[in-house]
């Protein structure tokens, strides 16, 4: 029997309905990863840099959503906001200590999505805790570090400053490939964004060569 694909659609819903969840829904993203990723409600999303957690965070945040920092102070509030992140609608929390799993679980509660450096080691209970949270609250997580049964692993590479000439000049943008991948098989997905541009925009780089400063971009390893 063949069942077409809205009518299952249909199903996962009504059973999230019954067991007390939303059914995922996708969630307002930054425009510089349409076509690359796109964010569901009740899902994890891990990160290896701050700049990625804020480039994330910025979609639903311009959206309206309630965002929360958890556990590091490195969020760069001019740069979070020339991004798109509503800085009244931010709750930072740099220090919780021992206390992080119960305020990140706070914190779903009542905001739409959440920051998380992650400590070295994550329990697998904690894992399925906060895993449940976002599901019945239709949240989303971004781990800024690694997290177990992550909806997609998001990394950069390939970094380059423009704007330092030979032994001079000012850093004015950081171009990167953004690579993104889900599950331990699947290929990764690959896009270069300019994180920022110039005018410390986020954006894809649509032409590279066009884009390229007259200076030589100088290749830096990304700090964040």
């Amino acid at each position: 029997m063949n069942v077409a694909a809205p009518t299952l659609s249909e199903l996962r819903a009504r059973v999230d309905q019954m067991q007390g969840r939303p059914a995922a829904q996708p969630v307002a993203t930054h425009p510089a990863f349409a076509g690359l990723l796109q964010l569901q409600a009740g899902s994890t999303y891990s990160v290896d840099s701050m700049s990625l957690a804020v480039a994330l965070m910025a979609g639903p945040s311009a959206d309206g959503a309630w965002c929360g920092v958890v556990g590091t102070a490195e969020l760069g509030l001019e740069a979070a906001a020339a991004a798109g992140v509503e800085l009244r609608r931010t709750i930072l929390v740099p220090d919780p200590g021992e206390a992080w799993l119960e305020v990140t679980a706070a914190l779903i509660d009542v905001l739409g999505v959440v920051v998380l450096r992650a400590p070295a080691h994550v329990a697998a209970k904690d894992v399925s805790r906060i895993a449940a949270r976002l599901r019945q609250r239709g949240g989303i997580l971004i781990a800024h570090g690694d997290w177990p049964r992550s909806e997609a692993r998001l990394s950069m590479c390939d970094v380059e400053w423009v704007g330092v000439g030979r032994g001079h000049g000012h850093l004015q943008a950081r171009r990167a490939t953004v690579e993104v991948r889900r599950g331990g098989a699947a290929p990764a997905r690959r896009r270069q964004l300019w994180m920022p541009d110039a005018d410390q925009a986020i954006r894809q780089v649509e032409d590279v060569a066009a884009s390229t400063s007259s200076d030589a971009p100088t290749h830096l390893r990304s700090v964040s």
